[in-house]
């Protein structure tokens, strides 16, 4: 099991290069220049992995993420920067939503670090955004497994003579599902005016 958690750790690198460069292509026709995600011109699968949610209960974003739109993002709740600086910008981005929209959105904070992110430690983190956000936590296998089909990173975390985490690094970008396929992505620059207009504009076309 840790030689293939290590392969995917060396594989993961050139993976990450390869989708970096493939964002820029990625797009179907020329978008909006008021549309500030990515469309996916070939949309992502996503895998029925089963994990668990914050209150106990199996959850599998292909099976039960049921709005017409989920927001996905693979973070950690001990993330010192970028999971707090997006986290902040998607709960304010849901303030700026009507109503009408709020209802048709949900979003999803899947952890990369379940070792130390348990239901409870999860539903904390979350509530400190808003309450309606759904947290995952389970075997890091599943983790990794649920991320490959998006093109997320989830390192292999190993623990430190400091007794800290060195987790690696993991991918910050934000996915828009529908269907059980991701759509859109979003990078961790993303405003929350820039989350609410797309979202918005999402909505609208279904």
């Amino acid at each position: 099991m840790r030689a293939r958690r290590g392969l995917r750790a060396v594989l993961a690198l050139p993976l990450a290069l390869v989708l970096a460069v493939s964002l820029a292509a990625c797009g179907g026709e020329e978008d909006s220049q008021d549309f500030t995600g990515r469309r996916l011109e070939n949309h992502w699968q996503v895998p029925d992995v089963s994990l668990t949610a914050t209150d106990g209960s199996p959850y599998s974003l292909a099976e039960d993420a049921d709005d017409p739109i989920t927001l996905v993002f693979f973070g950690y709740t001990n993330c010192p920067d970028i999971c707090p600086l997006v986290m902040n910008n998607i709960a304010a981005s849901m303030n700026r939503l009507t109503d009408a929209d709020r209802e048709q959105v949900g979003m999803v904070f899947v952890t990369t670090d379940p070792a130390r992110d348990d239901e409870k430690t999860l539903r904390r983190y979350l509530d400190g955004y808003d309450d309606s956000f759904v947290g995952l936590t389970g075997d890091l296998d599943d983790i990794i497994a649920l991320g490959e089909p998006l093109n997320v990173y989830v390192s292999d975390g190993k623990k430190l003579p400091t007794g800290g985490y060195d987790l690696g690094g993991h991918s910050t970008f934000v996915l828009a599902v529908e269907d059980d396929e991701a759509m859109v992505i979003w990078n961790e620059e993303t405003s929350a005016t820039e989350f609410a207009t797309d979202i918005h504009t999402l909505l609208e076309e279904d």
